[in-house]
């Protein structure tokens, strides 16, 4: 709820801080401590991050830079949810839920009373733990258990990983831990072990995430991997060291443990951060940008699955990628008179491949969009989520229309080897440049969401609508007349002029849901 909550008031500049403030290592390290104490999560902000390293917008050596502040904001943050704050949590939840309530139709104001909610309920889940670990201080088993491990460190940090790669959160393993010391089922060897391995996890879990999302994760989660091995191999050499300085700061074991877990990263902030720009050459040897092969066409090229948590982002990945369906559609619809003209079967051909193509980034975008129906959008949001799926869903239609009708009517006219009469042929010429260019308006409305360019367009397809019928009228003229080539493809043109008609008809709805949209937002 709180990275939610985040994310939907402050996404956009959370993102602006993250793409912009990454030139200077300083800098850089600065705004992943700021980002990951805002999320509570520096999984969540790496995940971030990775998006925008994958567009070129962010460098790996500031990004690296990104991911060690990220690391140690999780301590800090550690550090404050050690105290008792149990008292703190019935009031930030009184207030989250009577603020949510009065801002309810105030769409900033309920995603920051959400964060109050969630930080209540954090705070609500570390008194849990700490109530459900005390009967532990007096279990016979558990000592038993655990004690072994003290004297074999490697699988006592193993098992910490795994937990906190189970838990997804290297902050809540830290706080279990520390509440096993609370209550004295574990001591501060052992405790540093564990500590030791829950940075560990808290590595692993965003490698394990974003594994299959290329060279350029990669290079991040296990430039992060390597340089928690390495301060993790440092502590064993010092571990006397580090247990008198544990001992010499507090007597209290939660209190050393968290001690650990900030002076772990810190010592790796101190070690690392001058040497970003030379780890990320190294990891650009050894994760090389392999040879792109060219994307297929029906792969989406503007979703991004971690742009979700911030709808106002996500609709706009949609709305560029529907845009691109869009043109795809548009290209199948300019070459349809060219299959007429031309009588070409291979050109026929293409152009139905097209809309296999068509219906693979309609099914992409609209999966997309289901998944952001599953976070709380406000109003202006949702009409915005249905303008995009009704222009997704007109133009998977206009795709069908093409493939289905229009190629079948260009491959019955090659294969009965008629022509068109010059009087109807011009007549289809003109119709098919008159819905070409509605459906470059209709790209236009669905960009611009302008009022007045939506109202042209529904006047214009009044027009559509005679010109449609004029034509229909003047090949029955011909008909009249006995032209034989009217004859002949006769059926042929009107059920193109039909066809270009209904796609007409199609693009059109996109300027009603504007319309629509801008009275119900006057109406609210």
């Amino acid at each position: 709820m709180v990275k939610l909550g985040f994310m939907r008031t402050y996404g956009v500049s959370m993102r602006h801080i993250l793409s912009k403030a990454t030139s200077n290592r300083l800098i850089a390290f600065g705004s992943g401590m700021g980002v990951t104490a805002l999320l509570q999560s520096s999984t969540a902000a790496i995940l971030l991050l990775i998006s925008f390293v994958k567009k070129h917008k962010v460098s790996l050596g500031g990004a690296l830079a990104v991911v060690i502040g990220a690391d140690l904001a999780t301590t800090l943050i550690a550090q404050v949810l050690t105290f008792d704050l149990s008292w703190l949590s019935p009031a930030l939840l009184i207030m989250g839920v009577l603020g949510h309530n009065i801002a309810f139709k105030t769409d900033k104001y309920v995603h920051l009373a959400r964060v109050v909610i969630g930080l209540g309920l954090m705070l609500l889940a570390l008194s849990l733990i700490r109530q459900a670990a005390a009967p532990l201080a007096s279990s016979e088993i558990l000592p038993m258990i655990l004690a072994p491990l003290e004297y074999d460190p490697i699988m006592a940090i193993l098992i910490a990983a795994t937990i906190t790669w189970i838990m997804h959160s290297s902050l809540a393993a830290v706080l279990l831990f520390a509440s096993f010391a609370t209550n004295g089922v574990i001591d501060i060897e052992l405790g540093v072990l564990l500590i030791m391995g829950a940075n560990l996890g808290g590595a692993i879990i965003p490698l394990s995430v974003t594994y299959n999302e290329g060279v350029y994760a990669r290079r991040i989660t296990f430039g992060n991997l390597a340089m928690r091995v390495t301060t993790l191999f440092g502590c064993f050499i010092f571990m006397d060291e580090i247990l008198g300085l544990l001992h010499l700061y507090s007597t209290d074991a939660s209190r050393q443990f968290v001690n650990f877990h900030t002076g772990f990263n810190l010592v790796l902030a101190i070690v690392f951060l001058p040497l970003t720009h030379i780890m990320a050459r190294i990891l650009e040897k050894i994760f090389p940008v392999p040879t792109a092969k060219s994307r297929k066409e029906y792969h989406a090229v503007y979703l991004d699955d971690k742009a979700l948590d911030t709808p106002v982002i996500a609709l706009a990945s949609s709305a560029r990628e529907t845009l691109r369906m869009a043109e795809i559609v548009q290209g199948m619809l300019e070459k349809s008179i060219d299959a007429f003209k031309q009588n070409d079967e291979r050109l026929a051909n293409e152009i139905a491949r097209k809309d296999d193509t068509v219906d693979r980034l309609y099914a992409t975008i609209k999966s997309y969009l289901t998944q952001l129906t599953r976070k709380a959008l406000d109003p202006s949001e949702s009409r915005r989520y249905m303008h995009i799926i009704t222009f997704a869903t007109n133009l998977e239609h206009v795709g069908d229309i093409i493939d289905k009708s229009l190629v079948e009517l260009a491959k019955k006219k090659i294969k009965s080897k008629e022509r068109f009469s010059d009087e109807g042929w011009q007549e289809i010429k003109k119709f098919h440049a008159r819905i070409v260019e509605n459906m470059q308006i209709a790209q236009t409305i669905f960009l611009s969401e302008d009022p007045e360019l939506a109202q042209q367009l529904i006047e214009e397809k009044r027009n559509v609508a005679s010109a449609a019928r004029n034509s229909s009228e003047m090949h029955f003229d011909r008909l009249s007349a006995g032209l034989p080539a009217s004859i002949a493809t006769s059926s042929i043109h009107l059920d193109i002029i039909r066809d270009y008609r209904q796609i007409n008809s199609y693009i059109t709805s996109v300027a009603y849901e504007i319309l629509k949209g801008k009275d119900d937002g006057m109406e609210e």
